[in-house]
């Protein structure tokens, strides 16, 4: 019999320890660190070949099932559409919380056949894994353990002691390398993790599981009735639009959070009547990427023991990670140190301090200030725009418009906008007229009224707009008409 296999994409972090390059509003799994795909990519690719894996097992795969918060979906999107993913489902948390309620709203979607009970391969967007032939017929593996009904995990084989992580010891084997887990365990000190890692015995939580859809129902509602009330509520009342499914968002707000390991695994390894929680161990160059030191880790250095990225110059300077990603960036008779440079913010700390980088997020929120949410340059279902100058009433940007894109009709309250355009065609709407502007000219919006920009052509339009006002906050916006299903958001 085929066995249907779901891949299940967990992409709700914000990946603050590797800022500045990764931001609230663009965190780490919609960025590459190795190669040209980004994470996400990655993620999604490293299954579409099980089958060449499985040794002659039967697999079917569905198009992968991704869940985001709403601030990301359009990027989850793209991203997928880059990769040859058309079809994919995107599920919306509208607030996060936890990867329990997460999986449980994957299982309830991956069901909505009667008839269907898919194996549910779940992964975090924004890991490495450096083997991927070696992690394939491992996954091939679990996918045969959890078609017979258990849940099983992957316990990363620790090749140091790591106090980050937590750890999975290891009860009677029940296949060849399955082992049933004996201990979920809490983040050790240094020297029980020293023990641990000397002992064999255990391996590291990876945060990846594999069951089948209708296990996971089955168990989150046994051990967390609450959390499946809320998700089966809050999907009842579901709405689908084009690739997204919304969630209703005052239900689920009153879920509760909790992770797959806490609400389920534990407490089923603790149960000895209920099923098998499993753990199949993987050695396959595993990284969770969680600081700017994991990050050097995966590149190889230079004679000098330096990770450089983009347009840099180091002289005297050892054992460093440097990273440009757009000016020149120049470093003198240092060692140990991470750089990493963005257009608006620069960040430079010893390695042994990268886990204290939530420090300066934390400060930034305080503070009020954006650079901890977003790049200069803010990704838009349209294209983007980047933020060029701005000053009391004034603000410039460089809007890019992607072929047939089109912004929302819409007007402000509190600011004018002139537009010059600088390449390609846009035509306007502008209160009752709709008219073209071509390269060099310009057209003004001014306050209070509506207003639509649009790409007619089949080359991307690149705009400038020049915004004046008393306010010029990206919330002074009302949507009058959106493509992008974006009026509720507003």
């Amino acid at each position: 019999m085929t066995i249907l296999i779901q891949p299940v994409v967990l992409s709700g972090g914000s990946g603050t320890r590797l800022w500045p390059y990764s931001r609230e509003a663009f965190p780490k799994q919609f960025l590459s660190f190795v190669g040209d795909r980004t994470l996400l990519q990655d993620t999604v690719g490293r299954i579409v070949a099980l089958e060449n894996a499985a040794g002659g097992e039967d697999f079917s795969i569905a198009p992968p099932l991704v869940i985001c918060n709403e601030l990301h979906r359009f990027l989850v999107a793209e991203q997928l559409r880059q990769i040859g993913y058309e079809n994919a489902s995107i599920l919306l948390e509208p607030v996060g919380r936890n990867t329990a309620p997460a999986v449980t709203l994957a299982a309830l979607e991956a069901t909505q056949d009667p008839s269907s009970d898919p194996v549910l391969v779940i992964m975090p967007s924004d890991h490495h894994v450096e083997d991927v032939a070696g992690f394939r017929q491992r996954l091939a593996k679990a996918v045969g353990v959890a078609a017979q009904g258990g849940l099983v995990t992957f316990g990363i084989v620790p090749d140091r002691p790591e106090t980050g992580y937590g750890y999975i010891r290891k009860g009677p084997v029940i296949a060849e390398d399955a082992f049933v887990v004996s201990a979920f365990i809490e983040k050790p000190d240094i020297q029980t993790a020293l023990q641990y890692s000397n002992s064999g015995e255990y391996l590291w939580n990876s945060g990846l599981f594999v069951m089948r859809a209708s296990v996971w129902l089955a168990s989150i509602d046994r051990y967390r009735p609450d959390i499946a009330h809320c998700c089966r509520e809050a999907f009842a009342l579901a709405k689908r639009e084009a690739d997204f499914v919304r969630v209703d968002r005052a239900i689920f707000q009153t879920c509760p959070s909790d992770s797959i390991d806490y609400a389920v695994m534990e407490r089923l390894t603790a149960d000895s009547i209920a099923g098998q929680a499993v753990v199949i161990p993987l050695a396959v160059g595993w990284s969770d990427l969680g600081s700017w030191s994991a990050v050097s880790d995966l590149n190889a250095p230079d004679d000098h023991g330096n990770v450089t990225h983009g347009d840099v110059f180091a002289k005297d300077t050892h054992n460093s990670l440097l990273y440009s990603q757009g000016r020149f960036l120049a470093v003198l008779g240092v060692e140990d140190l991470v750089v990493v440079e963005t257009t608006d913010a620069v960040l430079v700390a010893h390695k042994d301090k990268t886990q204290d980088i939530k420090a300066v997020t934390e400060h930034l929120k305080h503070a009020a200030r954006q650079e901890h949410i977003f790049h200069t340059k803010v990704h838009r279902p349209w294209g983007n725009y980047e933020s060029i100058d701005h000053g009391t009433r004034y603000q410039v940007k460089r809007l890019n418009l992607k072929p047939g894109a089109t912004l929302s009709l819409q007007l402000h309250h509190h600011r004018a906008e002139h537009w010059i355009v600088v390449k390609g065609t846009a035509r306007v709407t502008r209160g009752e007229e709709t008219f073209l502007i071509t390269e060099n000219e310009s057209t003004y919006i001014p306050v209070g009224v509506r207003h639509r920009l649009e790409n007619p052509g089949s080359i991307p339009l690149e705009i400038i707009e020049v915004q004046s006002g008393g306010y010029l906050g990206e919330d002074d916006i009302v949507r009058f008409e959106d493509k992008y299903y974006r009026l509720e958001s507003a």
